[in-house]
């Protein structure tokens, strides 16, 4: 067992959102309230096809958003590695209520299925679409730290 993870070492995760590859990218799918398994459930899923062949559903209505401005911040002050992207806006969206979102990894988005998505990071939600304008605030969706 180490005594010490280098920062920039911490995690796949942190490699995920440096896309690595030539079409690759992170993709936020909103996942209806109604049927949305545990946590406890959900942290075994291996894709977003696992996570979505259960009775969680994901909400089609307002449709998956391609994070922009992805960031990955080593923080030697804090023992951590920040990741970050900018805000997502759905212009008029409508549908059943999201319960939560999740941020996955794509690594072609020219091609694939959900199938080829790994789950990263789950953010419970809160929201009813009403058609109007909602802005989900994204301020390093995860940090990560050495447990030394």
């Amino acid at each position: 067992m180490a005594n010490l993870v280098f920062n920039v070492a911490l995690g796949r995760l942190a490699y995920y959102a440096s896309l690595p590859a030539a079409n690759d990218g992170l993709v936020l799918v909103p996942l209806e309230t109604s049927g949305l398994e545990t946590d406890t459930v959900l942290r075994d899923k291996d894709t977003l096809a696992d996570v979505v062949a259960g009775s969680t559903n994901e909400q089609t209505t307002i449709g998956r958003k391609t994070l922009a401005s992805v960031t990955v911040t080593v923080d030697d002050t804090n023992d951590r590695v920040a990741l970050d992207a900018a805000d997502v806006t759905w212009s008029a969206p409508t549908g059943n209520p999201v319960g939560a979102v999740v941020i996955c990894y794509d690594p072609d988005t020219s091609t694939g299925s959900d199938a080829d998505l790994i789950p990263l990071t789950k953010h419970d939600l809160s929201w009813s679409p009403d058609g109007n304008a909602f802005t989900l605030s994204i301020t390093d969706f995860c940090r990560i730290s050495s447990a030394a």
